[in-house]
């Protein structure tokens, strides 16, 4: 990494935000990953343009990280710059139905806000374990809703640093894919529009969503959450279970003997551990199903 860049961003922010060679494990969910070169919290947009606009100047690669779930940083690590976005840009304002939130707000925080101030529309979020930023970039979803129903507006700053607002038309929503897949924009700010109902009927439902996961996914175990995508007229986590894959193991990543549809860290795993024993699940099902299974969770960083 330049060592000027990273001097002027010390001047720049400061030290209280900035790190370097910060081990990614402590901020992925899956508790994997090598250091960052440098990393970096921001507090605003503001700061979110004046370092990406210093990164294009010295030509340091930018990777976008929330809060790490969905994600898998290879073992070693992600050489530039690593944007953070954490309660530092975490949000949350009410204006008559609709929401607006940082990106770093973590989505059960939200859906417990809108709960607090009788809004109902993100109770199928109350359990997902990322903040609004990937969420949106994934368009991540639970119990048959998403980001999807939602999202009406999302302010970015593009690769050239430009500050720019996306409409819901704009944002091509699809079944774990959005419009900025590719794109390299940071999600800074997203409006969400709700609907007005009792507190007490949207904290039950929240409650029996919150149970159905709780009794079915491996929560006491480092994950990224669902491992693969829904194979068009299947179930991953059924087919899986039906190669009889439940507790394959390679070094410390194992298929979940609760739900095989999630691979967790049952002590030191590494990405290379995790990523052997996605190969190993995807030939096994094809060679009994004759179907592919293609991984849901982003693979980043160098091996």
């Amino acid at each position: 990494m330049n060592k000027e860049f990273v001097r002027i961003c010390y001047k720049e922010f400061g030290s209280s935000c900035l790190f370097v060679d910060a081990p990614l494990r402590f901020h992925t969910t899956f508790r994997i990953g090598g250091p960052a070169d440098l990393l970096f919290y921001p507090q605003n947009t503001e700061e979110v343009r004046k370092i990406i606009c210093l990164a294009r100047e010295y030509g340091e690669p930018i990777t976008l990280l929330g809060n790490g779930s969905n994600i898998l940083v290879r073992d070693g690590g992600i050489r530039g710059l690593v944007i953070r976005f954490s309660q530092k840009m975490a949000e949350v304002s009410r204006e008559d139905t609709d929401l607006i939130v940082g990106a770093g707000a973590l989505l059960r925080d939200i859906a417990v806000y809108a709960q607090k101030n009788g809004l109902s529309g993100l109770e199928f979020a109350c359990g997902i374990p990322g903040s609004i930023g990937g969420a949106i970039f994934m368009n991540a979803g639970a119990y048959d809703d998403d980001m999807k129903s939602v999202v009406i507006s999302v302010k970015t700053v593009s690769p050239d640093g430009e500050i720019r607002t996306y409409s819901s038309a704009d944002l091509d929503f699809g079944y774990r894919h959005s419009v900025f897949h590719g794109r390299d924009e940071a999600i800074c700010e997203t409006r969400l529009h709700l609907k007005e109902d009792d507190c007490a009927l949207i904290l039950a439902r929240m409650a029996d969503l919150n149970q159905r996961r709780e009794s079915k996914q491996p929560l006491s175990y480092p994950s990224a959450g669902s491992t693969f995508k829904r194979p068009p007229g299947y179930f991953a986590g059924t087919l899986i279970d039906q190669t009889g894959l439940k507790g394959l193991t390679v070094g410390g990543a194992q298929v979940s003997q609760k739900h095989a549809g999630f691979i967790i860290n049952i002590g030191k795993a590494t990405a290379n551990d995790v990523q052997c024993l996605i190969a190993e699940i995807q030939k096994r099902v094809y060679a009994k199903h004759s179907v592919e299974l293609f991984p849901e969770l982003r693979v980043i960083g160098v091996p």
